[in-house]
């Protein structure tokens, strides 16, 4: 199961620019196509999968993968337009974390819908809409929670109003313009929450599309916007989204010596993932089962049992236990038949807790 990530930002933005570059397509950019829905799969770029191969000579290497959506509509239009709202709403509710386009490039032949360009101005309006969202799905269950009282029994009566109190507190910080991302919800408020897919609640990444004329000056811009805008579970980076996309579409060779001529030492779509990652508390593990070297993307604290499920539930219900060893060890002993006889291959039970570049073999029995 890969990692889902949906891409929004204002008209104009080069939303789809973005979308095309990370995921190498060639979905169209043009005004008609704005409020299309795009998906698409990046692979993530992992070297120490390719180390792995080299040691354990696998017929098949399979990368860790991220979905990309690129969603189409306002948000604000997505609570009004039930043909939006079914299909768009659908898809960027059930998405991982959210990078939020926001232009800084002028461009005479495409206006941008406010008349100038003002990143601030531009990041703000986004953030609204996601509350707006948020705030009206919020509304329609106070009012089903305030209906389903008039006729509820006591225990259904305490219950209700619990999620009605709750409700109303997240609400009111909405209200003040915190998004609940940064409304420091404990454990469990937050698994709470998971059920309503709140769009603020998301990861952010806010990636800043410059144009070639700023790429000098790349490193300069996310500092300084960082420094101002830096929040919980947000980050801000600066891509020059028509340039990755003309790279993406080019063959490894030509795309390093673009790069190199532009100065520009690590691929957009590397960073993107790197800092998507690093928002979502997102560790690798591998495995080498069924002559394939394969990559998974788990969340920080996952345990042996879970990390397991991640590939089948069969593997979850029936856990043994986890044949470990880490990925330094095995590069060290160059097999893993050598490093059961050093003592590195380790066995551990359903508490392990998965650390990143973790080479396991699940044992487990249904």
């Amino acid at each position: 199961m890969s990692v889902g990530i949906g891409i929004i930002g204002l008209a104009e933005s080069g939303r789809t620019t973005i979308f095309n570059a990370l995921t190498k397509g060639n979905a169209d950019t043009g005004v008609q196509a704005q409020k299309a829905l795009h998906i698409g799969i990046a692979k993530v770029p992992e070297p120490r999968l390719y180390k792995l191969a080299e040691i354990t000579k696998p017929k098949k290497i399979v990368p860790a993968e991220v979905k990309y959506l690129d969603i189409g509509a306002s948000l604000k239009g997505m609570d009004k337009d039930s043909a939006i709202s079914g299909e768009h709403l659908s898809h960027i509710s059930n998405t991982d974390a959210l990078i939020n386009v926001v232009r800084a490039y002028p461009d005479e032949s495409i206006p941008h819908p406010e008349g100038s360009i003002d990143v601030e101005r531009d990041m703000a309006t986004m953030n609204l809409e996601l509350a707006y969202s948020d705030l009206a799905i919020i509304e329609r269950r106070l009012n089903r929670i305030e209906t389903s009282l008039k006729s509820a029994k006591a225990d259904e009566r305490h219950s209700l109003n619990n999620e009605q109190e709750f409700l109303g507190r997240i609400k009111s910080t909405l209200e003040k313009d915190i998004p609940i991302r940064e409304q420091n919800l404990t454990e469990e408020e937050n698994r709470l929450i998971s059920g309503y897919q709140f769009l603020s609640a998301k990861p952010l990444l806010t990636v800043v599309n410059i144009g070639e004329d700023k790429l000098s000056r790349m490193e300069i811009i996310e500092d300084e916007l960082n420094q101002r805008f830096l929040r919980p579970h947000q980050h801000i980076i600066a891509l020059c989204g028509k340039l990755e996309m003309e790279l993406a579409q080019l063959d490894d060779t030509s795309t390093e010596s673009f790069r190199t001529e532009f100065g520009l030492t690590e691929a957009g779509l590397e960073r993107t993932i790197r800092l998507s990652y690093k928002l979502l508390s997102l560790i690798t593990f591998f495995t080498t089962a069924s002559e394939e070297v394969k990559a998974w993307s788990v969340r920080q604290g996952t345990s042996a049992p879970r990390a397991a499920g991640k590939i089948h539930s069969d593997m979850e219900r029936g856990f043994i236990r986890a044949e470990v060893i880490t990925y330094d060890d095995l590069m060290k002993c160059g097999s893993i038949a050598e490093g059961r006889k050093r003592g590195l291959l380790r066995l551990e039970g359903k508490n392990y807790i998965i650390q990143d570049g973790d080479v396991i073999n699940f044992l487990f029995n249904v």
